[in-house]
């Protein structure tokens, strides 16, 4: 806050619907990236799965690939979403932590879920907030329908590009934000 200078990196949105797989297309935009030489930081969300069925989410930190439980069918909490029991405290521990490193550290921010279990840290959302005002580029995924409060005011931002995934973009999406990213590290001179 000392500065007036406006934040002018680029910040993407990638939104969709469940099943699409947007955290594979993250990664895809990882490996990408990782290929030009770009450092990529922050928090992935991955399903937990037994017998072909979600029964949890994890969360990782991309860098370090320390791990915890976000939620699962089985898990001691208060905090029940969807009939997954979420533990804030570990998705502070690694996926805020995360966050807060990938700020510090790395060319590139994620932020792949800002769902509703996700929303019920206090945390999360204040330092999701946060590195939207940090001067590097951004991904934040999040689910098409979702309308939980931070993801509003993430929509009401002017300097956001929002990118629908589907099924048919999908092979397409992850080059052109790849492409995007490249030209804003290098200055728009690609």
């Amino acid at each position: 806050m000392g500065s007036d200078k406006m934040v002018q990196s680029l910040k993407i949105g990638i939104s969709g619907l469940f099943g699409v797989d947007k955290t594979e297309s993250l990664k895809k935009i990882i490996e990408m990236l990782n290929e030009e030489g770009i450092s990529v930081g922050g928090l992935l969300t991955e399903p937990i799965m037994e017998d072909n069925r979600i029964v949890g989410y994890q969360v990782m930190n991309w860098r370090t690939k320390e791990k915890a439980i976000l939620a699962h069918l089985h898990l001691d909490s208060s905090v029940n979403i969807d009939g997954y029991n979420v533990d804030i405290e570990n998705l502070e521990e690694v996926g805020v932590k995360a966050i807060e490193d990938a700020a510090l550290r790395d060319d590139v921010i994620l932020v792949d879920e800002a769902g509703k279990m996700h929303v019920q840290s206090e945390r999360f959302n204040e330092v999701v907030k946060a590195v939207f005002e940090v001067d590097k580029p951004l991904i934040l995924t999040f689910h098409k329908k979702s309308r939980n409060k931070l993801l509003q005011d993430v929509r009401k931002r002017d300097d956001v590009r929002i990118f629908e995934l589907t099924e048919i973009n999908k092979g397409i999406l992850p080059h052109k934000v790849v492409e995007l990213i490249k030209d804003e590290l290098k200055g728009g001179y690609s």
